[in-house]
């Protein structure tokens, strides 16, 4: 046998991907999908099923022949209407020309906002707890994450300070998502003023991911790529999935000035082409009248939300009142149990899926998060699989004491 047969196999995965560790949520729910008879308060999807019309619409694109590839930048009416529609609903002025990208979801936008600015050894801000992908996206592009650790004192806001001290000669950008997944915390205007100040004296850019923002229930939502001297600083990234129930569509557009936008499309073109025709021709009906779908969706979140606070409160397990999108981040810190633990064992006794704080950043340790875009039946259902749960480990711990 020759010295190269002796040798161990060689390594061809970058070096990149193999610091990034699984999917916190989807480790966890592998062990889920092995488990019959779920009540599920895992999974960040709607419940509700697409409106009919924007399904008829992609049904009728497709009878008529819709198969085929569209502009790089997505169908120019959509693109139009986009812009109308951030014209209306934000104050964001965008021309459809060369400042807005039609893309396969938000991620796949994020992922593009990220690469088109990254040089190696460019520091990125973002906040945790938050989305999953945010990390490892900065770091697959060879920047350095740099993040700051949001508070359950601050009801989870990333405050103008703690921007501030983050800040280094090597920051390139901050990214947000307020309404955040998975806290529901929003920004107050006036934290909004504040970090767009900062941002403009330290020469920065801001990636804003503001795919919860029409699921705002407290106070109003300010985007900060709407405040003066901010839209040459931002990349706007917005979409379908939540607020009009459609993630399957997988349709997404990312909003910035035309230099950035180039750079975004230049990437998108040789990578991902162009999004889906059918999601397009379906996210153009979605935008024709909006505000009914999304009101009637709404509303019912907003029920299940004052409903899920309520059973905290009485079941004393401390939580802040979310100001946004369709989730909850309970506390559980007192029952002596890490955030994974306390989730597989409701998971194992109660049949209840949530999912561990530490899915979403070391710093939700001790908190949960729970979706309440699941029903209300089954919302009241895990409530009272949770009060025995608590229950239980408190008589436990009277046992132990």
């Amino acid at each position: 046998m020759s010295t190269t047969d002796s040798k161990s196999p060689r390594n061809f995965i970058a070096d990149s991907l193999e610091r990034v560790p699984p999917s916190g949520i989807r480790e966890f729910f592998d062990i889920v999908s092995q488990m019959p008879d779920i009540i599920s308060l895992g999974v960040g999807e709607p419940d509700f099923v697409t409106p009919w019309h924007i399904r008829e619409a992609s049904i009728f694109a497709l009878e008529k022949g819709a198969t085929g590839y569209t502009s790089n930048y997505g169908l120019p009416k959509l693109r139009n209407k986009v812009a109308e529609y951030l014209e209306s609903d934000y104050s964001l002025h965008y021309n459809p020309e060369d400042e807005v990208l039609i893309t396969v979801g938000v991620s796949e936008a994020l992922d593009l906002a990220i690469r088109a600015i990254t040089n190696p050894g460019d520091e990125i801000i973002y906040h945790e707890p938050c989305y999953v992908s945010y990390r490892p996206l900065i770091e697959f592009a060879h920047g350095v994450p740099v993040v700051i650790e949001t508070l359950e004192k601050d009801d989870f806001r990333m405050t103008p300070e703690q921007l501030e001290a983050a800040i280094t000669p090597k920051t390139k950008a901050v990214m947000l998502n307020f309404p955040n997944n998975p806290t529901g915390g929003a920004l107050r205007p006036q934290d909004v003023e504040a970090i767009a100040e900062i941002v403009k004296k330290h020469d920065l850019l801001v990636i804003t991911d503001e795919i919860y923002t029409e699921l705002t229930y407290e106070g109003i939502h300010v985007s900060i790529a709407s405040l003066p001297g901010m839209k040459e600083r931002c990349i706007f990234l917005h979409g379908f999935s939540k607020a009009l129930a459609m993630t399957g569509f997988r349709i997404g557009y990312a909003c910035a000035p035309k230099v950035i936008l180039d750079a975004m499309h230049k990437i998108h073109q040789y990578t991902m082409l162009c999004a889906p025709i059918l999601s397009q021709e379906a996210a153009l009906e979605a935008l024709k009248h909006p505000q009914k779908d999304i009101a009637e969706m709404k509303a019912s979140y907003q029920q299940r939300r004052n409903f899920l606070i309520a059973s905290m409160k009485e079941m004393g397990i401390p939580m802040f009142s979310p100001g946004g999108a369709f989730y909850i981040f309970p506390n559980i810190s007192q029952f002596g149990l890490s955030s994974r633990d306390f989730a597989l064992r409701f998971l194992e006794e109660k049949k209840v899926a949530c999912v561990p704080g530490t899915a979403f950043g070391a710093c939700g340790e001790g908190f949960i998060r729970c979706s309440y875009a699941t029903s209300l039946e089954e919302l009241k259902e895990a409530m009272r699989l949770l009060g025995e749960f608590i229950n239980e480990l408190k008589q436990a711990q009277a046992g132990v004491a």
